[in-house]
């Protein structure tokens, strides 16, 4: 028989340190094995779903090619028999559920937290098929695909050439959209007559076939233009921009123009099968279907009954806080536009070199890379007069994660704004709104060689409530331009922003009170009536709007009121480490995300 003895001292050491080593090296693969593989997730979606849009794949990434992405241009259309998303999205849920977190980076791990949730709520969302509206009458693809389309950019041919490719297939994609209105019609689901009935003249103006024959419509002109400086920095030839030309010419007049009339002949023999006019809670789920909207487009994960709640003490507080300015400066009932005489800026440039100016003390400087300080360069555009019904006063262009050097925002002229007005659109648009906040994440979450699909995962009330949040700071920023020589007009300034916030406040009241408790036209009437709005036609487009656009008030003001809560909580667990500077570091180095995620990384952010 064979007999062991006790190890010597030495052994022990040399058989623990050989443990340690085997436990360390097999710690080092699992933590390997799950990053590779949430990586390997992630890279996948990422590419399936950008190779399947050339539109999202060119406003996504300025050269795909360094990605590994070389798919030919291709606009997606609606195919009801190939439609697989739920079970892509299960199917990706039970791989995310074989990785453990535990084992991923910290940024990986974070990634992971807020794609798990957002493709849970995809997955709830996938139960209630017929319930969008890709054609709405305010954000429908009818009017977003030309503004897409004129600001296409043409860095090289391909892109000249991936364009035309997209406008030679806008036929089959409104045929996609066509069939499924038809199929929302046959579901009891089509919207209204007057909604319809506004769809079909936006599909007739905004292919003005006039200004189609003159060579002189937006997609003509535009087009037009990027040739001119492609042509300019030696990229193309004479010679093909004037074949371009012709073939964009072509493709408006044979493709892209029928598209919008088969779409206006479509609306027209689907108007009248509409079945509801009122909110979204008149449809068998449309409460549910509501709830899923909500936090899918807000972010929040709070309960409608939480939001009323933070909505109705919000509303109180302004109310109060305007009455006692009228108290304390009872002039001001009498303003109606001093800021258009006091206001010392008068050009949106001269407004936002202002503004970042007097942001600075507030929000941090862009991040430094590789020791060079990057500023982006900005242009103002104006909408074009046959898409100003159509638009918002004003919008910011997302760039390329890959090519932020130039940003775009774009101003509606139909109604030329105050002074003041401009001034806070601006903060809202770029500094310290949209651009400067898109500009920021970007270039942080590059450095940090964050998770691709961060980029993918896209969060309305973050985005949205991020520009409302610095729109209210920035009418502070108003008030110290003119306080010294005049506080009347400081304080009017002041009396806008709680305006503005009681009216986005009681809107986003009202969306819950029609499309979740059923607020009739006569209901809604007896509501605005108490506040003093008694005009009927404005009674009645606040309420088509809201029909039509169900969460889009609360996208900006709940979106807005979840930051607002984060700054009190961030406030509370630094004490006198808070400032606002380091607040907004957090929210911008955080990036996109839900409010559960970001209220989960609060508690352990820290400053680097």
């Amino acid at each position: 028989m064979l007999k062991f003895g006790k190890p010597s001292r030495k052994r022990r050491l040399a058989l623990l340190l050989s443990f340690v080593l085997s436990a360390a090296a097999l710690g080092t693969y699992l933590y390997t094995k799950d990053s590779r593989q949430f990586q390997a997730l992630t890279e996948n979606l990422f590419y399936s779903e950008l190779s399947d849009n050339t539109l999202s794949l060119h406003y996504t990434l300025a050269f795909p090619e360094n990605y590994g992405i070389h798919e030919p241009a291709r606009l997606p259309s609606y195919d009801p028999e190939a439609d697989n998303s739920e079970e892509d999205i299960r199917s990706m849920l039970r791989q995310l559920s074989e990785i453990s977190p535990e084992r991923l980076s910290d940024e990986d791990a974070y990634a992971y937290e807020l794609l798990t949730r957002y493709l849970s709520l995809r997955l709830a969302g996938s139960a209630y098929t017929y319930y969008s509206d890709p054609l709405s009458p305010s954000s429908g693809m009818q009017s977003g695909l030309p503004i897409l389309l004129a600001d296409y950019t043409f860095r090289s041919s391909k892109d000249v050439e991936d364009y035309l490719h997209i406008l030679d297939q806008t036929d089959t994609y409104f045929d996609g959209l066509i069939e499924y209105e038809k199929e929302k019609s046959e579901n009891n689901l089509f919207m209204s007559d007057a909604s319809a009935g506004k769809i079909i003249e936006q599909c007739c103006s905004i292919m003005d076939k006039d200004a189609l024959s003159s060579g002189t419509h937006f997609l003509h002109t535009t087009f037009e233009e990027r040739l001119d400086a492609m042509l300019q920095e030696d990229l193309i030839t004479e010679e093909q921009k004037s074949q371009w030309i012709s073939e964009n010419d072509r493709l408006l007049t044979t493709v892209m123009t029928p598209a919008y009339e088969r779409t206006a002949d479509a609306f027209t023999i689907l108007q009248g099968s509409g079945s509801n006019d009122m909110g979204l809670c008149y449809f068998p789920e449309g409460r549910s279907y509501y709830e899923y909207l909500l936090a899918s487009t807000t972010g929040s994960s709070r309960s409608i009954g939480e939001i009323k709640t933070i909505l109705f003490n919000d509303f109180e507080q302004n109310m109060t806080a305007l009455r006692s300015l009228f108290l304390q400066y009872p002039e001001l009932s009498a303003i109606s536009s001093l800021d258009a005489v006091i206001f010392p800026y008068a050009t949106p440039e001269e407004m936002l070199e202002d503004l970042k100016v007097r942001m600075k003390a507030d929000f941090p400087a862009f991040p430094v890379s590789e020791s060079i300080d990057f500023t982006p360069s900005y242009t103002i555009k104006a909408v074009s007069p046959s898409m100003e019904n159509y638009t918002s006063p004003a919008y910011y262009l997302t760039p390329p994660i890959d090519d932020m050097s130039n940003n775009i925002i774009y101003i509606n002229h139909k109604n030329a704004p105050d002074r003041l007005t401009l001034y806070t659109t601006l903060a809202h648009e770029g500094y310290p709104g949209h651009l400067y906040q898109t500009v920021y994440s970007q270039l942080y979450m590059n450095q940090k060689k964050t998770s691709c699909i961060r980029y993918l995962l896209h969060y309305g009330g973050y985005v949205e409530g991020w520009a409302l949040y610095v729109e209210n700071l920035s009418y502070h920023y108003a008030q110290m331009l003119v306080q010294e020589q005049s506080p009347l007009t400081a304080a009017y300034y002041e009396a806008c922003r709680l305006n503005r916030n009681i009216q986005l406040c009681l809107y986003s009241l009202l969306d819950i009170a029609i499309h979740y408790e059923g607020a009739t036209p006569a209901k809604v009437q007896a509501i605005l009536r108490e506040l003093g709005i008694t005009d009927r036609d404005t009674v009645s487009a606040i309420y088509a709007y809201i029909v039509e656009e169900p969460v889009t008030y609360l996208k900006y003001y709940l979106g807005f009121m979840e930051f607002t809560i984060l700054r009190n909580a961030a406030r509370n667990l630094w004490g006198k480490d808070f400032t606002l500077q380091r607040f907004h570091r957090f929210i911008l180095e955080t990036g996109p995300s839900d409010f559960q995620g970001l209220e989960h990384r609060l508690a352990s952010w820290k400053l680097s």
